[in-house]
């Protein structure tokens, strides 16, 4: 019998950060505390599940069209010139997708040819690689730096420029460090883009979850508009992960080439939540405000905490995570992870499952309520002391 499978598709890693979350699964023990998982405690304001519920009662189940709602795609376009200043055109210049994720997949598809280089600033979300090499281009990787907040800098990027780049990704605000970048820090990034003709997929999609400024959009800086495909979604704003939907924003020779996949691959996105997504653009701005002042408060208590308990902790200014450093324990971040789970039955992500460099690190997640993390962090703290005690001791 032939072999079945791709090569490139067999050759894929699973993510690791689903690795944890099986363990987790596998010990099916109720007192583990996890703060792995990347979704918001709250849940999805009422207003918003009103809207999704009414929309079935009144039988709206069927097909949108391919690109979504008109309806809901004019609300983005208001949306979206109401806090970056950018103007897309709703018939031709927005999609809705399947969440974030399809809509990098597609636009990574509709853009590369076999051979173009796709340069990926990492630690970063785990999709960005392997979307690159299911759409055969070739992945280049840009370590970020802590010593530079995890942001991605000028030499860093002219470093990695070839004459076969076509796209650079940019994770931000990031997942898993935290980090932001303002205008000033894009603005360095735009020219060179311009310079060099490179295009960007811009992931914004924990855009509104910032803390130091407000989130600005490099498709906002002179010469990026036409060269930007600017990605975002309601799962994390607007705590609505189940929900499955996404947006994707671009010129329209870009876009109605990703529509072109998404026709033949989705066909669209629910219906039910493209009718709750028109609620939540419309009226959701106070709730947004109101989980951002949450994860805003458990940010700086992790931040502090760890700090307390000998952790090194780079302060994150986006998303809702924390990146605290484990390098001093002599540890690698997959070890440190499963002994913690073991001895202390606390879920964290190794660093390493957003890429080689995030060695030495750990994504935690403040998703989840205060005391939750009280509890997580004592425990984390009560190990912790213990490797130091071991390594005093010899026995590390």
């Amino acid at each position: 019998m032939r072999n079945p499978l791709s090569d490139k598709t067999a050759a894929l890693k699973p993510s690791g950060i689903r690795k944890m979350f099986d363990i987790v699964a596998e010990m099916n023990d109720p007192d583990v505390v996890s703060l792995g998982v990347g979704e918001p405690d709250f849940d999805t304001p009422w207003h918003i599940r009103e809207e999704g519920i009414y929309s079935l009662e009144k039988g709206r189940t069927f097909y949108t069209s391919n690109a979504g709602l008109m309806e809901l795609k004019v609300e983005i376009s208001n949306f979206i010139k109401r806090k970056s200043g950018l103007t897309y055109d709703p018939a031709s210049e927005i999609m809705v997708t399947v969440g974030g994720s399809e809509a990098i997949d597609i636009a990574m598809r509709a853009m590369l040819n076999p051979g173009d280089e796709v340069i990926i600033p990492e630690p970063c979300y785990v999709s960005y690689k392997p979307c690159t090499i299911l759409a055969d281009g070739v992945p280049v990787i840009i370590p970020l730096q802590e010593s530079n907040d995890f942001k991605l800098t000028e030499d860093e990027l002219l470093a990695a420029i070839t004459p076969k780049t076509k796209i650079l990704v940019l994770p931000f605000p990031n997942n898993p460090t935290g980090s932001i970048m303002t205008k000033e820090d894009l603005e360095p990034i735009a020219r060179i883009c311009v310079e060099k003709d490179i295009f960007v997929i811009s992931d914004e999609i924990y855009g509104a979850l910032t803390y130091q400024s407000d989130h600005c959009s490099i498709a906002s800086l002179p010469g990026m508009w036409e060269r930007t495909v600017v990605i975002n979604g309601f799962s994390k704003a607007y705590a609505m992960t189940g929900w499955r939907l996404g947006y994707a924003c671009a010129p329209a020779l870009i876009l109605q080439q990703m529509l072109k996949i998404h026709q033949f691959a989705i066909m669209c996105a629910p219906t039910t939540s493209q009718y709750a997504a028109i609620e939540a653009l419309r009226n959701g701005d106070d709730d947004v405000e109101t989980m951002r002042e949450s994860y805003n408060q458990r940010r700086r208590f992790l931040v502090y905490t760890f700090r307390k308990m000998g952790l090194h902790c780079f302060e994150p200014f986006g998303a809702f995570y924390v990146f605290p450093s484990i390098k001093g324990l002599g540890m690698t971040s997959d070890q440190f992870a499963r002994e913690l789970l073991a001895d202390e039955k606390v879920a964290v992500v190794p660093g390493t499952a957003f890429g080689e460099s995030g060695e030495g690190f750990l994504r935690v997640s403040y998703a989840y309520s205060l005391d939750e993390l009280k509890l997580a962090t004592d425990r984390i703290a009560r190990f912790v002391n213990k490797v130091k005690g071991e390594r005093a001791a010899g026995l590390r």
